[in-house]
């Protein structure tokens, strides 16, 4: 399993920089409309998903910093938030590297924002949430920008394997 997670982890950030560098060529309204998606907008939807990761970072590091809410806005300018986005995707690449299978499926217990009840299970699917809710919000952002005229992106992750993650799979341990 340890493999599998770095090879989500790497795709994460892979897919992050495809995003960031087509949303970057927008201009700020764009990026800030708001057009209906779960967040509203771009703006808020990426500050919501860097909000997540450094909750789960959190909980499962114990360092860093983390928002108490879902929606907090991190980052009003969207160049500090590209540049805390590649600093989390490149934390959780370490931290993915850190683990052992054995702490994989270990119990892991953690106290979610939305009901402050602790929930204790294996360490794997806590793992899996991260990556997949990361390409939920991923294909409603990809949404948002094609419906502002932006690129239609392949973000696909057999894409990833067949492109840059080819490599990292080889070399995987």
């Amino acid at each position: 399993m340890l493999d599998h997670y770095r090879m989500f982890a790497a795709y994460n950030a892979w897919a992050n920089r495809t995003l960031y560098e087509a949303v970057g060529k927008l201009d700020d309204d764009a990026y800030r409309k708001d057009l209906g998606a779960f967040f509203g907008s771009l703006y808020r939807t990426l500050n919501h998903l860097l909000c997540a990761d450094r909750i789960w970072l959190k909980r499962f590091t114990g360092t860093g910093e983390a928002p108490t809410s879902l929606d907090t806005i991190l980052h009003e300018d969207f160049a500090g938030l590209w540049a805390a986005r590649k600093a989390e995707d490149a934390r959780l690449v370490v931290y993915i590297d850190s683990l052992s299978e054995a702490q994989i499926a270990s119990d892991f217990t953690y106290t979610p924002v939305t009901n402050p009840t602790p929930v204790t299970h294996p360490l794997g699917p806590a793992l899996s949430h991260v990556f997949n809710h990361q390409t939920h919000h991923r294909g409603q952002c990809h949404g948002l920008l094609t419906a502002l005229g932006g690129p239609s992106l392949t973000l696909d992750l057999i894409y990833f394997v067949r492109t840059e993650g080819s490599a990292f799979l080889h070399n995987a341990s």
